[in-house]
């Protein structure tokens, strides 16, 4: 729906006009292609590199294969300037951003189950979180059945959302910054100490009864694939409460401090699990929310950050490792095609990095450098030409103070 979480009235979508084989208006078609700036190669987009991009402006396509063929190579991307997000005061105007289209569900997904999206919504992450919407929508077979829950500290971020999305089936659930900003310890960098990236802890309590699944994005991400196939992991199995890809070769160690590693009543809490314990992203999870809810795991994970707060500090990376501690080694694996993170490098300069090999389903950039700031600074990454098709806003429109 189109309002603050409480109002229980629902916006629906009116009825479709014939649609295509992938679920959206024939109509709308032309006037998607233009908003992308490049045109529809489907086969092509197949073909390239292994990639499940279904939908990509030929230069896009063509950067893309350019790209990993460098990489393969062992040639080095350049570096990207620092650049520093806007002050905190400014805000985007409602008519900011283009309308964006409506997307149709087809003949076939009139058996389709609802999927249930979870974001977070902020003046410095919403034209991210625009263009992750629009990527989903664009991308999924049956774009009527999804629901967006977006978590927002005031009202006045959701406006945007409703300008360029009027057709877009949504609630804003307010997150009031307070119920977590004293447990939150300093990180290694300010963005990921802000309340709302604290958010994702507490979906389970935010979220209606109704809803026992939903899917968790970060704003930093587009989807170039139905997002109806990540929804459809089996989470059931084993009763496990998130999925989500992990990341076994990646030194776990490093996420946690020697203090922690050094107190052997801290450490032994990874002894026991289902498996050996792995990093995994929490910017693209899915999440058991009914399991969550029964198994007190915001109260867990708040323990955590209440011992690196009051007693030692035990990790530097915001909200990350206290889910590690709770979930590594027990969570549902998914392929890693549903998160190529750290497109934005490190934490602490955001370098340019290149594209892993094989399939992609979602394109993440996690890390300090986002793509819309590059691509503003006239010095971008090669791999943030893969996020602007899917960028919506009006550079013409001033930001409001």
């Amino acid at each position: 729906m189109r309002h603050w979480a409480g109002d229980q009235s629902r916006n629906r979508v009116p009825l479709s006009p014939p649609a295509d084989r992938r679920g959206s208006s024939i109509a709308n078609k032309t006037k998607r292609s233009s908003l992308a700036g490049g045109s529809i190669l489907p086969s092509l987009a197949k073909r390239v590199m292994g990639y499940s991009w279904t939908w990509l402006p030929a230069a896009v396509l063509l950067l893309a294969t350019t790209h990993a063929m460098a990489a393969a190579s062992g040639i080095q991307t350049t570096e990207a300037s620092v650049i520093r997000p806007p002050a905190a005061a400014a805000r985007y105007s409602p008519g900011a951003f283009r309308e964006a289209p409506a997307f149709r569900n087809g003949d076939a997904c009139a058996s389709s189950s609802r999927v249930h999206i979870a974001m977070t919504l902020d003046a410095t992450y919403l034209r991210g979180t625009i263009a992750a919407v629009f990527s989903i929508l664009r991308h999924a077979a049956c774009p009527e059945d999804i629901t967006f829950h977006f978590l927002a500290a005031h009202r006045r971020d959701a406006d945007a959302v409703r300008h360029t999305f009027p057709y877009l089936d949504y609630r804003v659930h307010r997150f009031d910054p307070a119920r977590v900003s004293a447990r939150i310890s300093r990180s290694v960098r300010t963005a990921l100490d802000q309340p709302l990236n604290y958010a994702r802890i507490y979906l389970a309590d935010m979220l209606p009864r109704s809803v026992t699944r939903v899917i968790y994005l970060d704003s930093d991400l587009v989807v170039v694939d139905d997002i109806h196939k990540l929804w459809s992991v089996d989470l059931a199995r084993d009763g496990h409460v998130v999925a989500a890809p992990e990341y076994c070769h990646t030194n776990f160690t490093k996420y946690f401090t020697d203090a922690f590693w050094s107190d052997a009543s801290l450490s032994a809490t990874f002894r026991g699990r289902r498996r050996r314990p792995c990093y995994f992203n929490t910017g693209v999870m899915v999440m058991d929310v009914a399991r969550w809810r029964a198994g007190g795991y915001s109260t867990r994970v708040e323990e955590w950050m209440a011992i690196q707060k009051e007693e030692k500090r035990i990790y530097s990376l915001g909200s990350l490792p206290p889910y590690l501690l709770v979930l590594a080694g027990e969570i549902m694996p998914v392929d890693h095609r549903w998160n190529q993170h750290g497109l934005g490098g490190d934490n602490v300069e955001g370098r340019c990095r290149s594209l892993h090999p094989g399939p992609i389903s979602l394109l993440h950039w996690s890390g300090k450098g986002k793509p819309w700031l590059r691509l503003d600074s006239k010095k971008p990454c090669a791999v943030d030409h893969l996020w602007a098709p899917y960028d919506l806003y009006n550079a013409a429109t001033a930001l409001e103070e």
